[in-house]
């Protein structure tokens, strides 16, 4: 699919279209009816024309950032430690073997 059957270009920004809603349904594997399809719409609409209303803003002499904040991440050192044992990591479990937890089965082998 071409940029310009997603996209219509007119004089205010960028118009969304049903080929772009379909498109982006699909990346995302998502279905809609015809009345969400027309909300999505609206509301993409409603964020790219959000968008295209920053670029009047003047920002000659800004220098770019890529946080909003001067402080300084103070994080803990990343040392291996044994926190929990096995044991109280099993305790509360509805269902173990002792070792592990036991849990349901959740695939199915279809290769059979």
């Amino acid at each position: 699919m071409t940029e310009s059957a997603i996209f219509v270009n007119n004089p205010f920004g960028m118009e969304v279209n049903d080929a772009l809603v379909d498109h982006l349904s699909e990346l995302a594997r998502l279905e809609f009816n015809s009345q969400d399809k027309e909300e999505i719409k609206k509301d993409l609409q409603r964020m790219i024309s959000f968008v295209e209303k920053l670029k009047e803003l003047d920002t000659t002499g800004i220098t770019p950032v890529s946080h909003m904040s001067e402080e300084v991440n103070r994080l803990r050192e990343d040392l291996a430690q044994v926190s929990i044992n096995r044991q109280e990591a099993l305790q509360n479990a509805p269902l173990t073997d002792g070792l592990y937890f036991k849990v349901p089965k959740v695939i199915k082998n279809t290769f059979k």
